[in-house]
Protein backbone atom coordinates (compact mmCIF):
# COMPACT_ATOMS: atom_id res chain seq x y z
CA UNK A 1 0.00 0.00 0.00
CA UNK A 2 1.43 3.17 -0.96
CA UNK A 3 -0.65 5.45 1.36
CA UNK A 4 1.85 5.84 3.82
CA UNK A 5 5.42 6.57 3.61
CA UNK A 6 8.14 6.73 6.53
CA UNK A 7 10.58 9.95 6.48
CA UNK A 8 13.11 10.08 8.99
CA UNK A 9 11.53 6.94 10.87
CA UNK A 10 8.50 8.66 11.72
CA UNK A 11 5.15 7.57 9.94
CA UNK A 12 3.60 9.74 7.82
CA UNK A 13 -0.10 9.21 7.53
CA UNK A 14 -1.10 12.23 5.95
CA UNK A 15 0.72 13.36 3.11
CA UNK A 16 0.84 16.68 5.07
CA UNK A 17 4.15 17.90 7.30
CA UNK A 18 3.75 16.99 10.69
CA UNK A 19 3.03 19.89 13.55
CA UNK A 20 6.23 19.79 16.09
CA UNK A 21 4.95 19.89 19.62
CA UNK A 22 8.15 18.94 21.16
CA UNK A 23 8.41 22.22 24.04
CA UNK A 24 4.60 23.39 23.96
CA UNK A 25 4.04 20.94 27.03
CA UNK A 26 5.92 21.20 30.31
CA UNK A 27 5.29 18.20 33.30
CA UNK A 28 5.28 19.72 36.77
CA UNK A 29 7.21 17.20 38.90
CA UNK A 30 5.35 17.86 41.73
CA UNK A 31 2.12 17.43 40.78
CA UNK A 32 2.72 15.11 37.71
CA UNK A 33 0.07 17.01 35.79
CA UNK A 34 1.16 18.50 31.85
CA UNK A 35 1.00 22.07 31.39
CA UNK A 36 0.51 24.04 28.94
CA UNK A 37 3.53 26.07 28.27
CA UNK A 38 2.40 29.30 27.39
CA UNK A 39 -0.03 29.09 30.49
CA UNK A 40 3.08 28.48 32.76
CA UNK A 41 4.62 31.63 31.12
CA UNK A 42 2.01 33.87 31.62
CA UNK A 43 1.46 32.23 35.44
CA UNK A 44 5.33 33.67 35.90
CA UNK A 45 6.71 30.00 35.35
CA UNK A 46 4.52 29.21 39.04
CA UNK A 47 2.23 25.44 38.11
CA UNK A 48 -1.35 26.79 38.09
CA UNK A 49 -1.94 23.22 39.71
CA UNK A 50 -0.15 22.67 42.38
CA UNK A 51 1.63 26.12 42.95
CA UNK A 52 5.34 24.93 42.55
CA UNK A 53 8.13 27.47 41.71
CA UNK A 54 9.52 26.71 38.39
CA UNK A 55 13.49 27.84 38.33
CA UNK A 56 13.70 30.46 35.73
CA UNK A 57 16.90 32.13 34.57
CA UNK A 58 18.60 35.88 36.15
CA UNK A 59 17.19 37.20 32.92
CA UNK A 60 13.30 36.55 34.13
CA UNK A 61 13.82 37.41 37.16
CA UNK A 62 15.45 40.77 36.27
CA UNK A 63 12.26 41.08 34.56
CA UNK A 64 10.04 40.13 36.65
CA UNK A 65 10.77 42.44 39.25
CA UNK A 66 12.04 45.84 37.71
CA UNK A 67 9.97 48.06 36.49
CA UNK A 68 8.84 47.25 32.88
CA UNK A 69 11.20 44.87 33.10
CA UNK A 70 14.15 47.62 31.81
CA UNK A 71 17.77 47.82 33.59
CA UNK A 72 21.36 48.38 32.72
CA UNK A 73 23.85 45.59 33.50
CA UNK A 74 26.82 46.62 35.28
CA UNK A 75 30.41 44.78 35.50
CA UNK A 76 30.13 42.32 32.90
CA UNK A 77 33.33 42.26 31.44
CA UNK A 78 34.79 40.22 33.95
CA UNK A 79 35.98 36.57 33.28
CA UNK A 80 37.48 33.97 34.98
CA UNK A 81 40.87 33.10 34.03
CA UNK A 82 40.92 29.35 35.45
CA UNK A 83 44.16 30.28 38.51
CA UNK A 84 44.18 26.85 39.29
CA UNK A 85 43.75 25.09 35.29
CA UNK A 86 41.69 22.78 37.27
CA UNK A 87 40.73 19.66 35.33
CA UNK A 88 38.20 16.46 36.50
CA UNK A 89 36.33 14.87 33.76
CA UNK A 90 36.25 18.06 31.75
CA UNK A 91 38.81 21.47 31.92
CA UNK A 92 37.37 23.69 33.96
CA UNK A 93 38.36 26.34 31.13
CA UNK A 94 35.99 24.12 28.85
CA UNK A 95 33.25 23.90 31.08
CA UNK A 96 33.08 28.18 31.29
CA UNK A 97 33.19 28.03 27.44
CA UNK A 98 30.60 25.82 26.87
CA UNK A 99 28.34 27.60 30.28
CA UNK A 100 29.18 31.27 28.26
CA UNK A 101 27.80 30.19 25.04
CA UNK A 102 24.61 28.38 26.53
CA UNK A 103 23.56 31.23 29.09
CA UNK A 104 25.60 34.54 26.61
CA UNK A 105 27.11 35.71 30.31
CA UNK A 106 30.84 35.89 31.11
CA UNK A 107 29.55 34.08 34.54
CA UNK A 108 26.78 33.12 37.57
CA UNK A 109 26.04 36.59 37.84
CA UNK A 110 23.92 39.85 36.72
CA UNK A 111 24.26 42.82 37.72
CA UNK A 112 21.58 44.88 37.14
CA UNK A 113 20.78 48.60 38.29
CA UNK A 114 16.89 50.07 37.84
CA UNK A 115 13.82 50.69 39.71
CA UNK A 116 11.28 48.81 41.53
CA UNK A 117 7.92 50.48 42.14
CA UNK A 118 9.82 53.69 41.17
CA UNK A 119 12.60 53.39 43.66
CA UNK A 120 16.22 53.28 42.25
CA UNK A 121 17.80 49.53 43.31
CA UNK A 122 21.03 47.38 42.45
CA UNK A 123 20.35 43.74 41.94
CA UNK A 124 22.26 40.80 41.84
CA UNK A 125 20.72 38.28 40.36
CA UNK A 126 22.21 34.64 40.16
CA UNK A 127 22.21 32.31 37.17
CA UNK A 128 21.58 28.84 38.63
CA UNK A 129 22.60 27.09 34.72
CA UNK A 130 26.14 28.75 34.77
CA UNK A 131 28.18 25.41 36.27
CA UNK A 132 25.13 25.72 39.34
CA UNK A 133 25.80 29.28 39.84
CA UNK A 134 28.71 28.67 41.46
CA UNK A 135 30.68 31.28 43.17
CA UNK A 136 34.23 31.74 41.93
CA UNK A 137 36.58 34.98 41.89
CA UNK A 138 34.35 36.34 39.25
CA UNK A 139 30.88 36.19 41.15
CA UNK A 140 32.56 36.99 44.20
CA UNK A 141 33.98 40.29 42.66
CA UNK A 142 30.50 41.16 40.97
CA UNK A 143 28.69 41.01 43.98
CA UNK A 144 30.99 42.60 46.55
CA UNK A 145 31.20 45.93 43.52
CA UNK A 146 27.29 45.72 43.72
CA UNK A 147 27.93 45.66 47.56
CA UNK A 148 29.73 49.08 47.30
CA UNK A 149 27.85 50.62 44.63
CA UNK A 150 24.99 50.16 46.58
CA UNK A 151 26.83 51.40 49.70
CA UNK A 152 28.34 54.53 48.09
CA UNK A 153 24.83 55.40 46.54
CA UNK A 154 22.92 55.13 49.17
CA UNK A 155 20.80 52.97 46.86
CA UNK A 156 18.72 49.31 48.55
CA UNK A 157 20.80 46.25 47.05
CA UNK A 158 18.55 43.17 46.52
CA UNK A 159 20.44 40.43 46.01
CA UNK A 160 18.75 36.72 44.45
CA UNK A 161 20.29 33.64 45.21
CA UNK A 162 20.22 30.47 42.70
CA UNK A 163 23.48 28.19 43.75
CA UNK A 164 25.01 25.22 44.83
CA UNK A 165 27.45 27.07 46.44
CA UNK A 166 31.52 27.76 46.45
CA UNK A 167 33.05 26.83 42.81
CA UNK A 168 35.20 23.63 43.80
CA UNK A 169 37.24 24.44 40.29
CA UNK A 170 38.47 28.25 42.09
CA UNK A 171 39.55 26.31 45.21
CA UNK A 172 40.14 28.34 48.41
CA UNK A 173 40.22 31.21 45.93
CA UNK A 174 36.49 30.10 45.31
CA UNK A 175 35.77 30.49 49.87
CA UNK A 176 38.09 33.48 49.58
CA UNK A 177 34.65 35.39 48.65
CA UNK A 178 32.75 34.91 51.29
CA UNK A 179 34.61 36.79 53.72
CA UNK A 180 35.11 39.19 50.75
CA UNK A 181 31.34 39.98 50.63
CA UNK A 182 30.55 39.42 53.71
CA UNK A 183 33.01 42.42 54.92
CA UNK A 184 31.38 44.59 52.15
CA UNK A 185 28.29 43.46 53.80
CA UNK A 186 29.42 44.66 57.24
CA UNK A 187 30.34 47.98 55.79
CA UNK A 188 27.09 48.44 54.33
CA UNK A 189 25.34 47.69 57.65
CA UNK A 190 27.45 50.82 59.35
CA UNK A 191 25.88 52.63 56.87
CA UNK A 192 22.77 51.71 57.30
CA UNK A 193 21.68 50.63 53.49
CA UNK A 194 19.16 48.61 53.47
CA UNK A 195 20.01 44.91 51.88
CA UNK A 196 17.58 42.39 51.11
CA UNK A 197 18.46 38.58 50.47
CA UNK A 198 15.95 36.76 48.16
CA UNK A 199 16.34 33.01 48.42
CA UNK A 200 15.43 30.74 45.43
CA UNK A 201 15.83 26.88 44.85
CA UNK A 202 18.57 26.19 45.21
CA UNK A 203 20.69 28.22 47.51
CA UNK A 204 23.08 25.74 48.84
CA UNK A 205 26.86 25.87 50.38
CA UNK A 206 29.03 28.42 50.89
CA UNK A 207 26.32 31.19 49.29
CA UNK A 208 23.68 30.54 51.85
CA UNK A 209 26.91 30.57 54.54
CA UNK A 210 27.88 34.03 53.61
CA UNK A 211 25.68 36.60 51.92
CA UNK A 212 22.20 34.77 51.02
CA UNK A 213 21.32 34.62 55.11
CA UNK A 214 23.04 38.09 56.04
CA UNK A 215 19.97 40.13 54.52
CA UNK A 216 18.32 43.18 56.89
CA UNK A 217 15.32 40.69 55.40
CA UNK A 218 16.03 37.47 54.26
CA UNK A 219 12.79 36.19 52.03
CA UNK A 220 12.43 32.77 50.51
CA UNK A 221 10.16 31.57 47.10
CA UNK A 222 8.24 28.63 48.25
CA UNK A 223 9.44 25.37 47.96
CA UNK A 224 12.83 26.33 48.22
CA UNK A 225 15.59 24.12 48.85
CA UNK A 226 18.05 26.07 51.34
CA UNK A 227 21.02 25.15 53.41
CA UNK A 228 24.78 24.72 53.57
CA UNK A 229 25.11 20.69 53.01
CA UNK A 230 22.33 18.92 50.91
CA UNK A 231 20.36 16.36 53.05
CA UNK A 232 21.39 13.28 51.86
CA UNK A 233 24.92 13.73 52.96
CA UNK A 234 23.61 15.16 56.84
CA UNK A 235 21.59 11.70 56.64
CA UNK A 236 24.34 10.02 55.78
CA UNK A 237 26.85 11.80 58.07
CA UNK A 238 24.25 11.85 61.48
CA UNK A 239 22.43 8.45 60.27
CA UNK A 240 19.32 9.64 60.89
CA UNK A 241 16.37 10.32 58.98
CA UNK A 242 15.47 13.70 58.30
CA UNK A 243 12.31 15.77 59.10
CA UNK A 244 9.50 16.15 56.21
CA UNK A 245 10.68 18.70 54.52
CA UNK A 246 13.67 19.29 55.78
CA UNK A 247 15.37 22.62 54.34
CA UNK A 248 12.81 23.97 52.11
CA UNK A 249 12.04 27.01 52.92
CA UNK A 250 8.57 26.71 54.92
CA UNK A 251 10.56 24.65 57.54
CA UNK A 252 13.18 27.10 57.72
CA UNK A 253 10.37 29.96 58.36
CA UNK A 254 8.46 28.23 60.97
CA UNK A 255 12.30 27.58 62.82
CA UNK A 256 12.98 30.85 62.49
CA UNK A 257 15.66 30.69 59.86
CA UNK A 258 13.65 33.49 57.28
CA UNK A 259 11.64 36.38 57.48
CA UNK A 260 9.00 35.43 54.92
CA UNK A 261 8.27 33.02 52.25
CA UNK A 262 6.88 35.15 49.11
CA UNK A 263 5.03 33.70 46.42
CA UNK A 264 6.62 34.89 42.78
CA UNK A 265 3.73 37.19 42.04
CA UNK A 266 3.36 38.71 45.63
CA UNK A 267 7.28 38.91 45.46
CA UNK A 268 8.04 42.92 43.38
CA UNK A 269 5.24 44.29 45.82
CA UNK A 270 6.26 42.57 48.92
CA UNK A 271 9.90 44.06 48.44
CA UNK A 272 8.59 47.23 47.13
CA UNK A 273 6.80 47.84 50.83
CA UNK A 274 9.64 46.54 52.60
CA UNK A 275 11.94 49.10 51.35
CA UNK A 276 9.38 51.71 52.10
CA UNK A 277 9.35 50.84 55.50
CA UNK A 278 12.83 50.77 56.04
CA UNK A 279 13.08 54.18 54.73
CA UNK A 280 15.19 53.41 51.73
CA UNK A 281 16.18 56.97 50.13
CA UNK A 282 13.95 56.92 46.43
CA UNK A 283 16.08 59.79 45.50
CA UNK A 284 19.33 58.99 46.18
CA UNK A 285 21.87 59.15 42.70
CA UNK A 286 24.50 56.72 42.81
CA UNK A 287 27.71 57.64 41.97
CA UNK A 288 29.19 55.37 38.93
Amino acid sequence: MAWFKREHGELDTSGEKRVKTEGLWVKCDQCRQIIWKKDLDQNLHVCPKCDRHFRIDARTRLSYLLDDGKYEVEDNNLVSTNPLQFTDLKAYSDRLKRSQQDTGLNDAVINARGTLDGKPVIVSAMEYSFIGGSMGAVVGEMITRAVEKATAGKLPLIVISASGGARMMEGVISLMQLAKISAALARMDTAKVPYISVMTDPTTGGTTASFAMLGDLNIAEPGALIGFAGPRVIEQTIRQKLPEGFQRSEFLLQHGMLDAVVHRRDLKSYISRSLDFMKAPADSVASA
